[in-house]
Protein backbone atom coordinates (compact mmCIF):
# COMPACT_ATOMS: atom_id res chain seq x y z
CA UNK A 1 0.00 0.00 0.00
CA UNK A 2 1.12 4.03 -0.44
CA UNK A 3 0.03 6.67 1.40
CA UNK A 4 -1.18 9.69 -1.20
CA UNK A 5 -2.57 12.84 -0.12
CA UNK A 6 -5.24 13.32 2.66
CA UNK A 7 -3.44 10.65 4.11
CA UNK A 8 -5.47 7.54 2.73
CA UNK A 9 -3.65 4.55 1.37
CA UNK A 10 -3.88 3.40 -2.22
CA UNK A 11 -2.73 0.24 -3.41
CA UNK A 12 1.05 -0.03 -4.29
CA UNK A 13 1.41 0.05 -8.29
CA UNK A 14 1.97 -3.43 -10.04
CA UNK A 15 5.17 -3.74 -11.65
CA UNK A 16 5.19 -6.13 -14.55
CA UNK A 17 7.67 -8.87 -14.83
CA UNK A 18 10.04 -8.61 -17.28
CA UNK A 19 9.33 -10.09 -20.54
CA UNK A 20 11.58 -13.46 -21.31
CA UNK A 21 12.11 -14.38 -24.85
CA UNK A 22 11.86 -17.68 -26.12
CA UNK A 23 14.64 -20.14 -25.75
CA UNK A 24 13.65 -22.82 -28.34
CA UNK A 25 14.99 -21.00 -31.76
CA UNK A 26 18.28 -21.33 -30.36
CA UNK A 27 18.17 -24.30 -29.13
CA UNK A 28 16.70 -25.59 -32.76
CA UNK A 29 18.87 -23.71 -34.29
CA UNK A 30 21.99 -24.60 -32.69
CA UNK A 31 20.89 -28.74 -32.61
CA UNK A 32 20.32 -28.08 -36.49
CA UNK A 33 23.44 -26.98 -37.57
CA UNK A 34 25.87 -29.60 -35.71
CA UNK A 35 23.73 -32.48 -36.55
CA UNK A 36 23.66 -31.33 -39.93
CA UNK A 37 27.07 -31.46 -40.09
CA UNK A 38 27.52 -34.88 -38.66
CA UNK A 39 25.04 -36.64 -40.82
CA UNK A 40 26.77 -35.59 -43.76
CA UNK A 41 30.02 -37.49 -42.67
CA UNK A 42 27.27 -40.13 -41.13
CA UNK A 43 25.81 -40.22 -45.27
CA UNK A 44 29.26 -40.50 -46.98
CA UNK A 45 28.84 -37.24 -48.20
CA UNK A 46 31.48 -35.45 -46.38
CA UNK A 47 34.84 -37.98 -45.64
CA UNK A 48 35.40 -39.06 -41.88
CA UNK A 49 38.55 -36.90 -41.56
CA UNK A 50 36.04 -33.72 -41.13
CA UNK A 51 35.27 -34.83 -37.83
CA UNK A 52 37.02 -32.35 -36.01
CA UNK A 53 35.06 -29.62 -37.16
CA UNK A 54 32.19 -31.08 -36.06
CA UNK A 55 33.72 -31.25 -32.73
CA UNK A 56 34.69 -27.92 -32.56
CA UNK A 57 30.87 -26.87 -33.60
CA UNK A 58 29.57 -29.16 -30.91
CA UNK A 59 30.91 -28.22 -27.72
CA UNK A 60 30.04 -24.15 -27.93
CA UNK A 61 26.90 -24.51 -29.80
CA UNK A 62 25.27 -28.10 -30.05
CA UNK A 63 26.20 -28.18 -26.58
CA UNK A 64 26.83 -25.25 -25.02
CA UNK A 65 24.03 -23.30 -26.42
CA UNK A 66 21.82 -26.07 -25.95
CA UNK A 67 22.22 -26.63 -22.58
CA UNK A 68 21.91 -22.64 -21.94
CA UNK A 69 18.05 -22.58 -24.14
CA UNK A 70 17.53 -25.56 -21.57
CA UNK A 71 18.32 -23.86 -18.48
CA UNK A 72 15.96 -20.79 -19.56
CA UNK A 73 13.28 -22.99 -20.90
CA UNK A 74 13.22 -24.23 -17.16
CA UNK A 75 12.99 -20.55 -15.97
CA UNK A 76 9.85 -19.98 -18.26
CA UNK A 77 8.28 -23.13 -16.85
CA UNK A 78 8.57 -25.13 -20.09
CA UNK A 79 9.24 -28.74 -18.75
CA UNK A 80 9.47 -30.22 -22.39
CA UNK A 81 11.66 -27.71 -23.90
CA UNK A 82 14.22 -27.91 -20.50
CA UNK A 83 14.45 -31.51 -20.98
CA UNK A 84 14.77 -31.59 -24.56
CA UNK A 85 17.37 -29.27 -24.86
CA UNK A 86 19.10 -29.57 -21.97
CA UNK A 87 19.66 -33.42 -22.54
CA UNK A 88 20.66 -32.92 -26.90
CA UNK A 89 22.91 -30.16 -25.14
CA UNK A 90 24.40 -32.91 -22.88
CA UNK A 91 24.25 -35.32 -25.77
CA UNK A 92 26.71 -33.53 -28.26
CA UNK A 93 28.90 -32.71 -25.31
CA UNK A 94 29.39 -36.05 -24.49
CA UNK A 95 29.75 -37.25 -28.34
CA UNK A 96 32.79 -34.83 -28.15
CA UNK A 97 33.94 -36.45 -24.83
CA UNK A 98 33.58 -39.85 -26.54
CA UNK A 99 35.78 -38.83 -29.54
CA UNK A 100 38.34 -36.84 -27.75
CA UNK A 101 39.45 -37.35 -24.24
CA UNK A 102 37.75 -41.16 -23.97
CA UNK A 103 38.52 -42.55 -27.63
CA UNK A 104 41.86 -44.41 -26.61
CA UNK A 105 40.02 -45.89 -23.42
CA UNK A 106 37.34 -47.70 -25.58
CA UNK A 107 37.66 -51.65 -25.77
CA UNK A 108 39.25 -52.81 -29.32
CA UNK A 109 35.70 -53.03 -30.46
CA UNK A 110 33.83 -50.94 -29.48
CA UNK A 111 30.31 -51.64 -31.22
CA UNK A 112 28.39 -53.04 -29.06
CA UNK A 113 28.62 -50.31 -26.24
CA UNK A 114 28.72 -47.52 -29.32
CA UNK A 115 25.30 -49.09 -30.19
CA UNK A 116 23.76 -49.23 -27.10
CA UNK A 117 24.84 -45.56 -26.51
CA UNK A 118 23.16 -44.64 -29.69
CA UNK A 119 19.93 -47.05 -29.12
CA UNK A 120 19.19 -45.44 -25.57
CA UNK A 121 19.65 -42.04 -27.22
CA UNK A 122 16.77 -43.03 -29.43
CA UNK A 123 14.43 -44.57 -26.87
CA UNK A 124 14.77 -41.21 -25.26
CA UNK A 125 14.01 -39.43 -28.15
CA UNK A 126 11.35 -41.65 -28.74
CA UNK A 127 8.86 -41.16 -25.43
CA UNK A 128 10.14 -37.00 -26.09
CA UNK A 129 8.09 -37.20 -29.61
CA UNK A 130 5.32 -38.66 -27.39
CA UNK A 131 5.34 -35.47 -25.16
CA UNK A 132 6.04 -33.47 -28.13
CA UNK A 133 2.09 -34.73 -29.86
CA UNK A 134 0.84 -32.04 -27.32
CA UNK A 135 2.77 -29.46 -29.26
CA UNK A 136 3.18 -28.09 -32.44
CA UNK A 137 3.48 -30.30 -35.51
CA UNK A 138 7.13 -29.08 -36.79
CA UNK A 139 8.85 -30.22 -33.34
CA UNK A 140 6.65 -33.51 -33.21
CA UNK A 141 8.33 -33.98 -36.77
CA UNK A 142 11.98 -33.24 -35.44
CA UNK A 143 11.37 -36.06 -32.95
CA UNK A 144 9.62 -38.78 -34.68
CA UNK A 145 12.71 -38.04 -37.55
CA UNK A 146 15.32 -37.85 -34.69
CA UNK A 147 14.38 -41.60 -33.01
CA UNK A 148 14.16 -42.84 -36.98
CA UNK A 149 18.12 -41.64 -37.17
CA UNK A 150 18.86 -42.85 -33.74
CA UNK A 151 17.92 -46.18 -34.31
CA UNK A 152 19.48 -46.38 -37.54
CA UNK A 153 22.87 -45.56 -36.28
CA UNK A 154 22.76 -47.72 -33.35
CA UNK A 155 21.45 -50.76 -36.03
CA UNK A 156 24.86 -49.29 -38.10
CA UNK A 157 27.40 -49.51 -35.22
CA UNK A 158 26.22 -52.76 -34.00
CA UNK A 159 26.22 -54.15 -37.65
CA UNK A 160 29.68 -52.76 -38.15
CA UNK A 161 33.33 -55.20 -37.52
CA UNK A 162 35.81 -54.03 -35.65
CA UNK A 163 37.73 -52.47 -38.31
CA UNK A 164 34.77 -49.59 -38.84
CA UNK A 165 33.51 -51.29 -41.75
CA UNK A 166 29.74 -50.82 -42.35
CA UNK A 167 27.93 -54.68 -43.02
CA UNK A 168 24.38 -53.62 -43.44
CA UNK A 169 24.72 -49.71 -44.35
CA UNK A 170 22.65 -48.11 -41.75
CA UNK A 171 24.98 -45.57 -40.82
CA UNK A 172 24.16 -44.38 -43.87
CA UNK A 173 20.56 -44.40 -43.77
CA UNK A 174 21.22 -42.82 -40.11
CA UNK A 175 22.98 -40.14 -42.06
CA UNK A 176 20.49 -39.15 -44.40
CA UNK A 177 17.73 -39.15 -41.99
CA UNK A 178 20.17 -37.17 -39.91
CA UNK A 179 20.26 -34.37 -42.75
CA UNK A 180 16.15 -34.68 -42.81
CA UNK A 181 16.03 -34.52 -39.14
CA UNK A 182 18.05 -31.16 -39.37
CA UNK A 183 16.72 -29.22 -42.41
CA UNK A 184 13.07 -29.70 -39.65
CA UNK A 185 14.61 -28.33 -36.62
CA UNK A 186 16.29 -25.28 -38.76
CA UNK A 187 12.99 -24.46 -40.61
CA UNK A 188 11.37 -24.73 -37.09
CA UNK A 189 13.73 -22.15 -35.20
CA UNK A 190 13.65 -20.24 -38.46
CA UNK A 191 9.67 -20.11 -38.29
CA UNK A 192 9.83 -19.40 -34.67
CA UNK A 193 12.11 -16.33 -34.95
CA UNK A 194 10.22 -15.03 -37.70
CA UNK A 195 6.74 -15.13 -36.25
CA UNK A 196 8.23 -13.58 -33.00
CA UNK A 197 9.99 -11.07 -34.90
CA UNK A 198 7.02 -9.89 -37.13
CA UNK A 199 4.40 -10.54 -34.42
CA UNK A 200 2.11 -12.70 -36.31
CA UNK A 201 2.33 -16.26 -37.60
CA UNK A 202 4.79 -15.85 -40.68
CA UNK A 203 5.46 -19.51 -41.39
CA UNK A 204 3.73 -22.67 -40.09
CA UNK A 205 5.04 -24.95 -37.49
Amino acid sequence: MATVAGGTQAPAPVVAAPAHANPAPLGLIAFGMTTLLLSFINANIIPGTSLPVVLALAIPFGGSAQVLAGMWAFRSGNTFAATAFTSFGAFWISFALIETVFAKALPADPTPILGLYLFAWGLFTAYMFVASLAGTKAVSAVFILLALTFFALAIGAWGKSPSGTSTFGWTTIGGYLGIVTAAVAMYTSFADVANASFKRTVLPV
